[in-house]
């Protein structure tokens, strides 16, 4: 496993759980287009972040064979998946059709 790999699993698994989960879905509807974008984005950049560091203090390492160096080519990989993990969140996003309450939610907004 790749720490790319972790980040857009959870850029995917973000954009799922904030379109579908019962009251969850609603709320984060309910939020203002920048909000929601800064907290996907705040929420992404924790997951790269944390498996930055879990795989620096070698936790990733021992537990699943990830290899990521503490230095400045771990930290090109930290940015290569944080990008890759706003791409696959906003691709699932957009793919994924719109739960019915959601739709109430937003028409409501508007």
């Amino acid at each position: 496993m790749t720490p790319e790999i972790i980040t857009t699993g959870a850029g995917i698994i973000f954009s799922l759980v904030f379109s579908y989960v019962p009251r969850l879905n609603t709320w984060y509807a309910s939020k203002d287009e920048t909000a929601k974008k800064l907290l996907m984005l705040a929420l992404l950049a924790l997951v790269a972040g944390g498996a930055f560091g879990l795989a620096c203090l070698a936790v990733l390492g021992d537990l699943f064979g990830v290899s990521l160096t503490c230095d400045k080519a771990g930290g090109l990989v930290l940015i290569r998946s944080f990008i890759l993990a706003v791409i696959a969140n906003q691709a699932t996003y957009l793919i994924s059709p719109t739960a019915p309450k959601v739709k109430e939610v937003k028409a409501a907004r508007e």
